[in-house]
């Protein structure tokens, strides 16, 4: 059933007032028009915006997290600015960048990007996670250069380069100088390239990457991990031959 975008206004002007705790009925209709905007461009369109212009205004908390939990399903470039202006706040950011993290469009990659550079923490090592999760190969030169910063950012910037898990990923994990559980986390994603390679059919890439993690654990590891890192490279490399 076609929906008037005019029966909208009521849910909306609701919607700007929410909090935690509050009347979640009036939501259902918006809840409701998203579900029915699949293969309706007008209405999809409507409600996009809609819901970028709430989260520049000054609406609750809840109710602009709920606006990003809708716009990760019907969001295009056009809200990107508007999601992009909540990635440096403590309450919104962790929504802004799910939805930023399901939205194709490369200008949402970008403003990943350009937020990563901006901030610290917690909300530093979300965005590595959501550029991670977008297998963003544009953010190879920023986690590589994290990879050697604070331990646990650049654990974080490590595995993200293990999720790449491209040639160029695996090159600047092995140049990586850490320690640490940076250190196991460089291991841990060296591994993964391996693996990708491997299964690309790349073998002697994954050979290569093998080797050179055997060589730096040695014949006779001291520690359980380091037995279980070369038990992993020895099934690894079996594995690519038998492949």
């Amino acid at each position: 059933m076609a929906i008037d975008p005019k029966s909208l206004d009521a849910p909306f002007t609701a919607l700007a007032a929410f909090d935690w705790g509050g009347d979640v009925q009036p939501l259902a209709a918006i809840d409701a028009a998203v579900i029915a905007s699949h293969g309706d461009a007008a209405l999809r369109a409507d409600l996009e915006k809609r819901l970028a212009d709430l989260l520049g205004g000054k609406a609750p908390s809840a109710a602009k997290q709920y606006a990003c939990r809708k716009l990760c399903l019907i969001g295009t470039a056009g809200c990107v600015p508007a999601l992009a202006e909540l990635l440096g706040s403590k309450e919104e950011s962790h929504m802004a960048r799910f939805a930023l993290q399901q939205i194709a469009a490369p200008e949402a990659a970008a403003a990943l990007r350009k937020a990563l550079g901006e901030v610290a923490g917690d909300l530093k090592i979300g965005m590595i996670a959501s550029l991670a999760a977008r297998r963003d190969a544009e953010s190879l030169p920023a986690l590589t250069a994290l990879v050697s910063g604070d331990s646990t950012v650049a654990a974080a910037a490590a595995e993200a380069l293990g999720m790449l898990g491209t040639p160029e990923a695996a090159a600047a994990l092995a140049a990586a100088k850490t320690s640490g559980v940076a250190a196991e986390a460089v291991v841990d994603a060296r591994l993964a390239c391996a693996e990708a390679s491997a299964k690309a059919g790349k073998k002697a890439e994954a050979k290569s990457i093998y080797e050179s993690i055997l060589k730096a654990v040695g014949e006779a590891p001291a520690t359980h991990r380091g037995r279980a890192v070369r038990m992993a490279c020895q099934r690894g490399m079996f594995a690519a031959m038998e492949g």
